[in-house]
């Protein structure tokens, strides 16, 4: 003879696959379907980012990075060591690109260092020795 489980509990079946599955298309939301990409840097955008953070790094002065996509920003962040905070931010936001511009450098206290349209002209601002 079989041992049957013990039946305690609400009894309540749950089908997980049929959960999971689209239902009928008036069910589901109209944005459902739609594909929301996050913001990237682009090739050119990276390779000047990367320049710079190179060059610090032949000084000794960052060690790490991390990047970072979002879906409405995306963020370079620069590490003096792997275990602290981000010394600087590099940021896109292609919402503030008719503003203030979509590039902005962000200290690590959270100040804005530069803003504006050129990520070569707002990445000045990290190669002057007086920002620190």
């Amino acid at each position: 003879m079989v041992d049957e489980p013990e039946q305690s509990g609400s009894g309540l079946l749950i089908d997980f696959a049929a959960a999971a599955s689209p239902g009928p298309a008036e069910l589901q939301p109209a944005n459902h379907n739609r594909f929301v990409p996050a913001v990237t840097f682009d090739r050119k955008e990276l390779q000047t980012i990367l320049n710079l953070y190179g060059r610090k790094v032949v000084d000794g002065e960052w060690r790490d990075y991390a990047i970072d996509f979002l879906r409405d920003r995306a963020l370079f962040s620069i590490y003096k060591r792997a275990s602290e905070r981000p010394l600087y931010v590099v940021e896109k936001n292609p919402k503030l690109r008719l503003k203030q511009g979509q590039y902005m450098v962000l200290s690590q206290e959270g100040r804005i260092l530069k803003r504006g349209h050129d990520l070569t002209t707002v990445l000045r601002v990290l190669e002057l020795a007086l920002v620190k």
